[in-house]
């Protein structure tokens, strides 16, 4: 490692990164647009040893490692990253840091994304710019409707806290969510996932993306949505088949649907989550706050300092 090494800061949509610590320890170059290819991105930070990524944005597969000789450490904000090869990583002798960072910012976003379907925000909002017409929806009431909530950890517990002091029935299921821990969260626990979609007005989900919940809500489960339904995902896309829901919301089988994740991002120009009329889409901005942002950064400055004085923290196995 050279005294004064470059590092690179991916993904800085914004442009905070380097307001926000004090990279002096370092020669931090922030890159703001994504790379569209690996090719881009391994020309783009071949000369740097330290690589600071912003969550899953930027991939880090086994073939990126080998085309970086010069990497040393790289730091993945928050504490897991499905898209970095952590073997990769150790066999070409890359250390993998973490970042601490906050959740709650999710459950905001969830309830964003809730009241804007609910309330028809956008429509409305954008009529009356346009100088169009003065109402034109009926909106949903919360109050009364059945909450569904497809996992019931941190934060589908706290989104359920929101839904109780809305007035709204709380149901919950996951694959290992037990009665006690369901009413200990203020919900009721469904006897399984067809029962809790067939329930309920809302469906919000809130699991951890893995080989038991890729594809768990695909074409026959989406069937099961009331058509006055909406469906709405700050987890992980490949939770929600994306063409079946896609196909759903196209031919009105249900209201509509929130989504602040994707199958690929930035998601394409044109695409049906873009354009279709009953989707309120968001950039996946679940995580991307003031408090949050602030705690990646300083957490990376600090990895990145425990690293060159030659004990590295937060490592990733």
């Amino acid at each position: 490692m050279s005294p004064d090494p470059r590092c690179a800061v991916l993904d800085d949509y914004q442009g905070v990164a380097l307001g926000l610590a004090d990279w002096s320890r370092v020669r931090a170059t922030s890159f703001r647009e994504p790379f569209a290819s690996t090719d881009e991105l391994v020309a783009a930070v071949r000369d740097f040893e330290i690589v600071v990524a912003m969550r899953e944005r930027t991939p880090f597969p086994a073939e990126v490692f080998d085309r970086l000789p010069n990497l040393r450490l790289l730091v993945t904000t928050g504490m897991s990253n499905a898209a970095i090869d952590l073997e990769a990583a150790r066999a070409h002798g890359v250390t993998v840091s973490g970042t601490g960072g906050g959740w709650t910012s999710t459950v905001e976003l969830t309830w964003a994304l809730i009241l804007g379907l609910a309330r028809h925000l956008v429509p409305e909002a954008t009529a009356l710019r346009a100088d169009g017409p003065w109402q034109q929806t009926l909106g949903t009431d919360l109050h009364g409707r059945t909450l569904g909530l497809l996992g019931l950890g941190r934060i589908g517990s706290q989104v359920a806290a929101v839904g109780r002091a809305f007035g709204m029935d709380v149901l919950a299921w996951s694959r290992n969510l037990t009665r006690e821990r369901a009413e200990e969260a203020g919900a009721r626990l469904a006897p399984g996932l067809d029962a809790l979609l067939a329930g309920s007005d809302i469906v919000s989900v809130h699991l951890v993306l893995g080989d038991r919940t890729r594809g768990l809500v695909g074409a026959r489960e989406l069937a099961l949505l009331k058509p006055t339904a909406y469906l709405v995902n700050t987890s992980r896309a490949a939770i929600v088949d994306q063409s079946a829901l896609a196909a759903a919301l196209r031919e009105g089988r249900l209201a509509g649907a929130g989504l602040d994740v994707f199958d690929q991002e930035p998601l394409p120009a044109g695409h049906d989550f873009r354009t279709l009329p009953n989707v309120l889409a968001t950039p996946h901005l679940g995580y991307v706050s003031e408090r949050n942002y602030a705690t990646f950064f300083r957490d990376a400055v600090d990895d990145i300092g425990a690293f060159l004085g030659g004990s590295p923290i937060r490592v990733l196995t």
